[in-house]
């Protein structure tokens, strides 16, 4: 049976989806270069690199999360990877992406808020 979600435990899911969101902004660096140059391969190795540590913290994440929340917070990646191509590599952020990631927000918002009050029913019948 797993515990009740806290913040500190949405943080670090977090944090696992913004070290996914790395590895795109590794291979758009790797795709900047001539295939299997120095720094195609550099970036490329990069981005395994990052897969592998992801990996292991989201494996650490879905034994703390039902499996429906996790992956709905997976979802996050869309608004960390707009906000990296806007500060890397200078992309713009228009009116409809905006909106879009408003909506994968308000998404994730729902999904973790139902946890949330799903587990508060369980905790009441242990007592």
């Amino acid at each position: 049976m797993k515990k009740k979600i806290r913040v500190v435990d949405l943080l670090l899911l977090q944090s696992a989806v913004v070290i996914y969101s790395l590895s795109t902004v590794a291979a758009n660096l790797a795709s900047k270069h001539e295939f299997l140059s120095f720094g195609y391969i550099a970036f490329f190795g990069l981005e395994f690199v990052i897969l592998g540590i992801y990996a292991i913290v989201w494996q650490q994440m879905i034994k703390k999360f039902q499996l429906s929340v996790a992956y709905a917070n997976k979802a996050l990646t869309l608004m960390w990877s707009m906000l990296w191509n806007f500060l890397i590599f200078s992309q713009g952020i228009t009116p409809f992406k905006v909106v879009g990631v408003l909506l994968v927000v308000a998404g994730v918002i729902v999904m973790n808020s139902g946890a949330i009050a799903e587990k508060e029913p369980e905790k009441e019948e242990e007592k």
